[in-house]
């Protein structure tokens, strides 16, 4: 989320897609209606169904669950031709003036370097030309036919709006109507926004649908402006938490790429991901990862991590391929796997294929569950009628559970969606025996230390070497955790400019990232973290609501990373000369000395305006990327059809079948055969939460249970009307995995929409239900959705997907 839950007051126009904000982040979208009160702003929804936000809607259009990016595409095809875009902003703030290989192509639907057996693409040609000078050649006239400008525009001429219309069922007129309330914002003095949540992100095409929006949001003008960007509304309060300290293995704390069988040592690792400015005077931050990773490594083994020994480099596990969700329950499928540690998770609901995931986790030796409730993993062994049919005596896994405390009966902090972290404290004790997950997770490491230190192993170092610098080892405090992960100098850390001033002594913390060292003098659990509890305290706890501004960018409220920045890319707010675009809404401006104003600058305080320093720091153009090479399935987004689609062929591609789905999707032996086709289930699934239900804890509780007491799913009338269904009426939804049965809720709030000539029907699927808890039992909507992911994360394609409806 480049900017926060409160700036989406300060928006002119807010876009709600791939999302339902009203329903599914009820608290947040009071901002929306603010704006709509205060600011006269427009609400434009666009979802499959007629949700809750669209109710309160200046303008609703239908989409095809699937089809955003020609939606999108035909948006940017929109602005180019006609011109409406903000010019200055493009030229200076994007890469549209940079020059890109002579080689590179996009041939029906795929781009040059595609390896069909491999389903990836080799990306010689996805390279900027590159001067003498050893930077990135480019044309300021935008004029070149190999510039990013140019390429873009040939790209998207394809997404007319017929073709944008045909694909997604969307009537043209609206298609156009939301096209021209859009291109209004191009205007330096208006900003829009985008809501968007988990029906963008559980796509095939599930980065790419995000980054399309990005390329309309820098055409227009509206990264790094009070009221614009692009907003992530997470689905509970530490979701973006645990994103930020990456508890998974396919990267670490805080972002870092991880390391893999191929990073021989740790100088490899660390040239690989220090990349060099690609223009000259950019910021270029990501050059100080060896700062950022030789902390980390200093956090977790202290001392015993010295140059000596690359700070323990060695002792991190190196990947020899992925280990995102996906990829680990195929292993564990394959039977590849040993033990599971499910912390806080409930796959068996919360994964695709729901088969595949049960029988997965049927070939462990032991699954341990930790968490407050018994969830339905922790009994995926055992028979529920048919909500889980299964033969307990085929069963090998040995099940332990954990009773861990619920978050309000811990002390700790929570992040939310705008990237603030605020610190609550503990209302309860938990009840019995329950413990906190800090205590039973330091119960296992001591455990697993002490018998590492008495029968030795294999390899028992990183064990052995891990830094506990806890007061009570069993149970060390959230707040010596916090500390640790913001940060602290283990040596005095010294002015770069001036070798013989000490910035922070020895001991004490340290006040941000940029005080960070890669020679062994600090250590910070997470550099994004850093400053977060500073010799000034535990910021996260602040809770000081004052806002001069006006735009609600309450500095002293929580500490938001990184550096406490509210909007990310906020130099981009201003004009080359350091003037805001909007003078009403200034984020920050050049004072003729230093960046200042509401928000903490993101750019280099005395980097002034002549410079050229660019504000897109993290890149090392040091502008923003229209061009991506760094994406797995294209430099520019394209649609692609989703693996169960209701179509014979991509209408932007109909001669090529390699080009129907995501051709850089990875899919599994085997998996390929478990999709459905159109001829056998062919209507258009989509699933979605409701507002009375929380994911799958609240079937636990017996108001939420009360408040939505069945599992139900929803068609249109004319679908109705065509199986003979009405409303109450019993139905079984099936997919080539397997079925669920409800109750039929009939609505006009689904329409059938006209998709590439044929009618296209939709079912809406809510997801709460299980067979463990208070509520009535129900079925686990992943029965039905198909194990195949985002190419670039692996998200699961949860939003579209095919079935069969019939009256039971």
């Amino acid at each position: 989320m480049t900017n926060h839950w409160v700036d989406l007051k300060n928006s002119d126009l807010v876009i709600v897609m791939g999302g339902n904000a009203a329903e599914a982040h009820p608290c947040g979208f009071k901002w929306v209606i603010e704006a709509k009160k205060d600011r006269k702003a427009k609400l434009i929804v666009v979802d499959p169904r007629y949700t809750r936000s669209a109710a309160v809607s200046d303008f609703y259009a239908p989409i095809r669950a699937g089809s955003d990016i020609a939606f999108l595409g035909g948006v940017i095809n929109y602005l180019l031709s006609k011109d409406k875009i903000h010019h200055e902003y493009v030229k200076h703030y994007t890469n549209a003036a940079f020059l890109i290989d002579e080689g590179f192509k996009f041939d029906d639907g795929l781009f040059s370097g595609y390896n069909a057996e491999k389903r990836s693409y080799g990306k010689d040609t996805w390279k900027y030309q590159m001067g003498k000078d050893g930077f990135a050649m480019v044309d300021p006239t935008l004029q070149s036919p190999n510039c990013v400008f140019q390429l873009m525009k040939k790209h998207y001429s394809r997404y007319t709006p017929e073709l944008v219309s045909r694909t997604t069922g969307t009537p043209q007129d609206a298609f156009l109507k939301i096209c021209e309330m859009m291109a209004e914002t191009a205007a330096p003095n208006k900003t829009m926004t985008i809501c968007y949540a988990l029906g963008w992100t559980e796509h095939s095409v599930g980065s790419q649908n995000i980054r399309t929006m990005a390329l309309i949001q820098l055409l227009l003008g509206n990264m790094g402006m009070a009221g614009g960007g692009i907003n992530a509304l997470r689905g509970h309060a530490n979701v973006q938490g645990i994103t930020d300290m990456c508890l998974y293995s396919e990267v670490l704390p805080g972002y870092l790429s991880a390391p893999t069988d191929a990073d021989v040592d740790r100088k490899t690792y660390l040239e690989k991901r220090t990349p060099k400015a690609l223009r000259p005077n950019q910021m270029n931050f990501p050059q100080n990862f060896p700062k950022w990773f030789t902390s980390l490594q200093k956090a977790w083994y202290g001392a015993a991590a010295t140059d000596k020994n690359d700070y323990g480099y060695d002792w991190l596990p190196k990947k020899d391929g992925a280990y995102d969700v996906m990829a680990i329950f195929e292993r564990m499928h394959q039977g590849k796997m040993n033990g599971f540690f499910c912390q806080g998770f409930n796959p068996l609901a919360s994964v695709a294929n729901k088969k595949k995931v049960g029988d997965a986790l049927a070939k462990l030796k032991f699954l341990v569950v930790m968490d407050p409730l018994a969830t339905d993993t922790s009994e995926f062994w055992k028979p529920h009628g048919e909500f889980n049919e299964v033969d307990p005596t085929k069963v090998q896994t040995e099940v332990f559970r954990l009773p861990a405390n619920l978050f309000a009966e811990e002390t700790a902090s929570f992040t939310n969606s705008g990237r603030v972290i605020q610190w609550h404290w503990k209302a309860a004790d938990g009840p019995g025996e329950s413990k906190s997950d800090i205590e039973i997770m330091a119960g296992l490491f001591l455990k697993l230390k002490e018998m590492y230190a008495k029968d030795g192993g294999k390899l028992p170092e990183p064990i052995l070497n891990l830094t506990w610098p806890y007061r009570i080892p069993s149970k060390p405090a959230p707040a010596e955790l916090l500390m640790e992960i913001s940060g602290k100098a283990l040596g005095d850390v010294f002015d770069p400019k001036d070798k013989t001033k000490v910035i922070v002594k020895a001991g004490e913390q340290v006040a941000g990232f940029a005080q960070l060292r890669d020679d062994g003098s600090t250590s910070c659990g997470n550099w994004i973290y850093g400053g977060s509890w500073s010799q000034a305290g535990n910021l996260t706890a602040r809770r000081d609501n004052s806002d001069p501004s006006g735009l609600g960018q309450t500095l002293n409220w929580g500490f938001a990373w990184p550096a406490n920045r509210r909007i990310i890319y906020n130099r981009a707010s201003c004009d080359p000369a350091g003037k805001p675009w909007d003078p009403k809404r200034a984020v920050i401006r050049w004072t003729g000395t230093a960046w200042g104003g509401n928000d903490v600058p993101d750019m280099r305080p005395d980097a002034a305006p002549d410079e050229n320093v660019m504000p897109f720091i993290m890149n090392p153009e040091g502008v923003a990327r229209l061009f991506a090479p760094a994406m797995a399935d294209g430099p520019f987004p394209e649609h692609y059809e989703p693996f169960e689609t209701p179509l014979d062929n991509n209408p932007f591609h109909p001669k090529n079948p390699k080009a129907l789905s995501n051709p850089a999707a990875r899919v599994y032996k085997g998996d390929m055969e478990t999709f459905g086709k159109a001829k056998d289930f062919p209507y258009v699934a989509t699933t979605y939460r409701l507002v009375e239900h929380f994911h799958y804890w609240t079937k636990h509780s017996m108001i939420n249970a009360i408040l939505q007491p069945e599992q139900f799913v929803e068609i249109g009338e004319q679908l109705a009307k065509e199986k003979g269904i009405a409303t109450g009426d019993k139905v079984k939804v099936r997919s080539n995995r397997g079925f669920i049965k409800a109750v039929a809720v009939v609505t006009k709030r689904i329409k059938t929409l006209d998709v590439d000539g044929k009618k296209v029907h939709t079912v809406g699927i809510p997801i709460h239900w299980g067979f463990k808890g208070v509520a009535k039992p129900g079925f686990i909507t992943n029965t039905l959705t198909p194990f195949v992911g985002d190419a670039n994360c692996q998200t699961p394609e949860f939003k579209a997907f095919l079935v069969n409806i019939e009256k039971i």
